[in-house]
């Protein structure tokens, strides 16, 4: 197994930190971009897409700033987390995901947070 390669993506998301926090960090928000379904039991989130359930540790929270999670079934030191960041100068708001792929599937995962990312925008209405 190839080791897997860290990623950072940023995409400007024109809303409060403190709207956008709702839809990465609760299980209502991410059902409504990221997976078909999401529940959580404590720290444990289930995300549920057509007949896939995929388990992940809630690692680490931060109140409207970031959220970060770890695949269950990973295996590695690999996680997700999605921080907010607010512009100083700005005061533009961006979603900053940071993830891990295989390199042969970097591409591959990277168009994947793009669509995930256009859907959180049509949700939010800022599409």
């Amino acid at each position: 197994m190839q080791k897997k390669v860290k990623y950072e993506m940023e995409f400007v998301i024109q809303v409060s930190p403190q709207m956008l926090y709702q839809y990465i960090s609760t299980p209502s928000g991410l059902s409504e971009w990221y997976a078909d379904d999401v529940n959580s039991r404590g720290e444990i989130y289930t995300f549920i897409w057509d007949d896939t359930q995929e388990k992940a540790r809630l690692l680490r929270k931060k109140m409207d700033e970031s959220i970060k999670f770890r695949w269950l079934d990973c295996g590695d030191d690999s996680y997700f987390e999605l921080k907010i960041m607010v512009d100083e100068l700005t005061q533009d708001v961006s979603l900053v995901v940071v993830d891990f792929a295989e390199p042969n599937d970097l591409e591959e995962s990277k168009m994947l947070w793009e669509n995930q990312v256009t859907e959180l925008r049509h949700a939010l209405g800022t599409a």
